[in-house]
């Protein structure tokens, strides 16, 4: 039976996994962990509040959760755009402020994570931790341009993987850290952007997380640092 940490359960993606993990027999206990609580109910989950942008919150979350308890982390968190910030379609439009709160949850708050998760996985062959990247952190993949704090966050988060991967392991051969790209799914973060979406390639929560969970099952320690699309394909930097 494992136990699995969830981040970012009240998103759209997030809560797909939530109900994922309480739905599988091999799953003993979830913590759902985000910055509310969602309406997931269910014997399994152990809720636990975090606000990415506060960082007395992230210590909160050893005390609650022991060391080498934990089979799987996901990491699901992330932001594109809110009421008062879009993506920036040229350089003339970039703004400090904006910026900084895209970096600060896109690549500053995973890294953070990773600093408390690191001593809380078990040191086992199923150990894995998950983090929802994006192809357009691919700086070789870049052919339209656009999108300047979201993509150097991605960019930036997956350098924090595959830096992280390397230290983790030092510390332990068989464990995996990885980046996953879950394709465009139909939540609030994409459905302004889906208009040049080819027709059969936008998903429900629920079809991008069981492409994800196959990836994640399939795995193994020569994987660690390395970001994958929905369908298991690579992703290059």
């Amino acid at each position: 039976m494992q136990n699995v940490a969830i981040i970012g359960t009240t998103g759209s993606i997030g809560k797909a996994f939530l109900e994922y993990y309480v739905s599988d027999n091999t799953t003993e206990k979830v913590y759902s962990i985000s910055r509310s609580k969602n309406n997931v109910e269910d014997k399994k989950i152990v809720n636990l509040d975090l606000n990415l942008t506060n960082k007395n919150d992230y210590a909160k979350l050893s005390s609650f959760i022991p060391k080498n308890s934990l089979d799987k982390v996901i990491i699901a968190s992330g932001i594109l755009h809110d009421d008062d910030l879009q993506p920036e379609k040229t350089i003339s439009s970039l703004d400090l402020d904006n910026f900084q709160k895209i970096f600060s949850v896109n690549a500053f708050a995973p890294a953070l994570l990773l600093k408390v998760f690191f001593p809380l996985i078990r040191r086992n062959e199923n150990a894995l931790i998950g983090i929802l990247s994006a192809r357009v952190g691919s700086i070789s993949d870049n052919r339209i341009g656009g999108w300047y704090a979201y993509r150097a966050s991605k960019a930036a988060l997956n350098m924090i993987i595959k830096t992280a991967a390397i230290e983790l392991a030092r510390k332990d051969k068989t464990a995996k850290l990885i980046g996953l790209h879950p394709g465009t799914v139909d939540t609030n973060l994409s459905k302004p952007f889906q208009g040049g979406t080819p027709k059969g390639k936008i998903f429900t929560p629920s079809q991008s997380i069981n492409y994800l969970t196959k990836v994640i099952d399939s795995t193994t320690p020569q994987d660690t640092g390395k970001i994958f699309d929905w369908e298991g394909k690579e992703i290059t930097a």
